[in-house]
Formats: C-alpha cells, sequence, structure tokens
C-alpha cells in the first residue's frame, strides 16, 4: 500500500453545511475503503489548511479517483503527498551515488 497525506480545505459549500462534516467524512471513509484503502490518521488544524488525513491506497490512480470523487462533491479541495516511508527514504537516500 501507498500512504499520502491529504491537506484539505472546505470550499464555500463545504463551509456553509460544515455541521454535515463528519457525516462527510464518514461518507468519505466508506469511499475510500471500498476502493482498496484506508484512512489511517485524520485531523482538525488549524492555520493555511483545515484539516490532514493521512491515507493508504493500493496505487495512484486510486487516490486518483478519490480525490477527483471528493472534488465532485463540492465541499472540499484537496492537495496530495505522496510519502516514503522512513525505511524507503533510508533505502533512497543510501542509494545514491
Amino acid at each position: 500500500m501507498t500512504t499520502y497525506i491529504l491537506l484539505i480545505n472546505w470550499t464555500d459549500q463545504g463551509i456553509r453545511s460544515v455541521k454535515d462534516s463528519a457525516k462527510r467524512l464518514d461518507a468519505a471513509r466508506n469511499m475510500l475503503g471500498s476502493m482498496g484503502g484506508s484512512f489511517d490518521k485524520f485531523y482538525l488544524t488549524m492555520g493555511e489548511y483545515d484539516m490532514a488525513a493521512i491515507c493508504e491506497a493500493p496505487d495512484d490512480r486510486v487516490m486518483a479517483r478519490f480525490t477527483l470523487t471528493l472534488a465532485m462533491a463540492g465541499n472540499v479541495r484537496t492537495k496530495t503527498l505522496k510519502a516514503f516511508s522512513e525505511v524507503n527514504y533510508r533505502e533512497i537516500i543510501g542509494s545514491l551515488s
């Protein structure tokens, strides 16, 4: 599984119905699960982003489909970072010439 960090902001539509956002999170969690992925952690944040999530998905195509489906609903905008574990980081750095 590949790990992704999602940086999330509510849209104007999303913040107007913020009281429904927990239900939308549950629906998003179920949707990603049905695609073979999962939410590992979710945070409400202060600062540039409203929320952050650490997710896993089988591949980039699944994560792209998931985030595009979220965007189509119009409640959030996401920025997605592909993440490498510390073990992978050490392997990558160790392989440098």
